[in-house]
């Protein structure tokens, strides 16, 4: 529900605040936003029409890192307002579930403790809350566009505030979802002797949350 929608957010912030267009025109971080959500629909798309699971894995690591460039521009971005602030962290926050999914579900796609079945519903998994977040980002949109005669600064800054909890939220689901199926992996290592291949493949730094 918000991957079109930003952009309106975006476009009102830049029309009805003249301290926001100014800086928002230098870097176009309109267009880099527009990058980062494509993307992300895109990774959708791919994870949801392919057959072949690892074939398909290596069509949605393509979509990634063709937007990779958006994220990272995007994330460079520091002279902006707080609304507009507000606006860039939701759509990073996308943008880091993306990576998210992309990076950890590579390194699952070489853990022999999965089964093509289960790595088969993690992708959903991913898929389906990478939408979630997208869509947020679409009622953002529509949200600000069809009230903006109406909205007072406050009232807008308050639609933003609430669709990025939102979406922090689901970038917080995905980092559990993440985390969880990472500690299935560990206890059945565990069980068989070789969790050390497990630390190995996935780093230590979050072991806590395993």
């Amino acid at each position: 529900m918000k991957n079109l929608k930003i952009m309106v957010c975006m476009v009102l912030l830049v029309t009805v605040m003249p301290s926001v267009k100014a800086q928002w025109v230098v870097t176009d971080p309109t267009n880099l936003a527009q990058g980062i959500v494509n993307s992300a629909r895109q990774i959708i798309q791919t994870s949801t029409t392919a057959t072949n699971m690892i074939n398909n894995f290596k069509e949605v690591q393509k979509v990634y890192n063709q937007g990779k460039e958006y994220y990272d521009k995007l994330k460079a971005v520091n002279n902006l307002v707080k609304d507009a602030r507000k606006v860039q962290q939701t759509v990073l926050l996308v943008g880091d579930v993306s990576e998210m999914y992309v990076n950890n579900f590579g390194k699952m796609l070489n853990d022999p403790n999965f089964n093509e079945q289960e790595l088969t519903a993690i992708a959903n998994g991913y898929s389906i809350l990478l939408n979630e977040s997208t869509e947020l980002l679409k009622e953002l949109k529509q949200i600000v566009n069809s009230s903006s005669l109406s909205l007072n600064d406050k009232e807008r800054m308050d639609i933003i505030d609430q669709v990025y909890v939102k979406v922090k939220e689901y970038h917080n689901l995905v980092r559990y979802f993440t985390n969880k199926n990472i500690s299935v992996s560990y206890l059945r290592a565990k069980k068989a002797n070789n969790s050390q291949r497990v630390l190995d493949l996935y780093g230590t730094a979050n072991q806590k949350y395993w």
